[in-house]
């Protein structure tokens, strides 16, 4: 009888693989071979069988697949009369992959990981021989198809893949230590990893995040303690009088930063690049020491310190920073060269923007009509009498097939 025939190693071999191409686990998802079985009431040819790389890479030889068929216990295929035909015993059909199905088959399969990259199929399925009956093998790979070092592998049940997990010779390989899943915990473990990823990076986003505004905050005050003492307010009937007034009467005793003032206004504060009562007094002792006056205008002049300072400051910074940022944008619809609308430079002369097509004629073209001011920023009319002389910034243009085996 054939059960009491000997089997060879390489009759075990043939007879695995081509019961592995038809059995449960393969045969659903296999294209070709379920369209070969629609030609000829299930049968398939040995010679188209022997087209099968595995299968090829055993035997060429026709007579060893019906040997090694013969010989084997399963019942899972038949041979033809003529013995040049096999296919899947009727009396086997495949079962229903329903939810039921699926649900049994997920909970008697198990995860593997720790095998070497270069590990083969075969040497997976040689160690697995004598630790359960292993219904079907997946060697997971990555996108580059190689082996990625682990498996997930199907019993025969779901207490014998519980046994499996829990057996001491599965937990190395080649002395490598394994890790031992059944498949549900490991994708939970996965899911629970994921998770955990997902909160560490916006837990590191939050910090950096924080990092960043208390940076921001410290060059902020660094900043601040830099121009203390630079701060000059000036108060008065000032009439129609211009930033650049105030250019003329300090333009020979300090360099002027930055002017916060509205023409009309009767106020402003001038921020210096150096110390606000030295500018003054040199001013003032210019003027012959008597009172110092803007266009004949009475000026009553006050150096800011405290608190009275700093807050003035805070706002001539975000003055400066909302400035930048609306010539990096190109406001006043033309990108390039300039600050866009009225550009001026320290000594508070007009800068000459060249325009292509029909020139615009903006608020700040008119030296004596309306406001005295060349940016559009919300509240009073500011801006910076300095540049560095660069060109504004124009903003910028706009899983793998794995391997199986039985």
């Amino acid at each position: 009888m054939a059960e009491e025939q000997e089997v060879s190693p390489l009759e075990k071999k043939v007879a695995e693989q081509i019961e592995y191409y038809f059995g449960d686990h393969n045969l659903p998802r296999d294209r070709f071979l379920k369209e070969q079985m629609q030609l000829d009431d299930g049968w398939i040819a040995l010679e188209t069988m022997l087209k099968f790389n595995r299968l090829k890479s055993l035997t060429s030889d026709a007579a060893v697949i019906v040997r090694s068929l013969q010989k084997s216990k399963t019942g899972l295929l038949e041979i033809s009369e003529d013995q040049t035909k096999i296919r899947r015993c009727p009396s086997k059909p495949l079962p229903e992959h329903n939810e039921e199905y699926r649900d049994a088959l997920k909970h008697k399969s198990i995860y593997m990981k720790g095998f070497p990259l270069d590990t083969t199929l075969d040497e997976i399925k040689d160690w697995l021989a004598d630790k359960g009956n292993v219904e079907n093998i997946q060697m997971r790979k990555g996108l580059q198809k190689t082996f990625k070092g682990s498996i997930f592998a199907v019993l025969e049940s779901e207490d014998a893949a519980k046994a499996f997990v829990a057996r001491d010779d599965v937990k190395q390989f080649k002395g490598n230590d394994m890790i031992v899943l059944m498949k549900d915990d490991y994708f939970a473990k996965k899911a629970d990893s994921r998770k955990q990823s997902r909160a560490d990076a916006k837990a590191k986003a939050r910090s950096e995040k924080e990092e960043k505004q208390k940076q921001a905050e410290e060059e902020e005050m660094k900043s601040l303690d830099e121009q203390r003492g630079c701060l000059l307010k000036f108060s008065g009937d000032l009439g129609q009088t211009s930033r650049e007034d105030f250019h003329e009467i300090f333009s020979e005793h300090a360099q002027i930063k930055w002017i916060d003032f509205t023409r009309g206004a009767k106020e402003g504060t001038i921020l210096f690049r150096s110390n606000a009562k030295e500018a003054l007094q040199k001013a003032q002792e210019a003027a012959g020491g008597a009172e110092l006056k803007v266009k004949d205008k009475a000026v009553q002049w006050e150096v800011l310190e405290g608190d009275v300072e700093m807050e003035t400051l805070k706002k001539i910074i975000e003055s400066q920073q909302e400035s930048l940022n609306k010539r990096k944008g190109g406001k006043g619809g033309h990108r390039g060269r300039g600050r866009g609308r009225g550009g001026r430079r320290d000594r508070g002369g007009r800068e000459q923007v060249q325009f292509r097509g029909k020139r615009t004629k903006f608020d700040s073209d008119d030296e004596d009509g309306g406001r005295d001011g060349d940016a559009d920023i919300t509240g009073p009319k500011k801006r910076a009498l300095e540049s560095n002389g660069k060109d504004a910034e124009a903003p910028a243009p706009k899983q793998a097939k794995e391997e199986s085996g039985s």
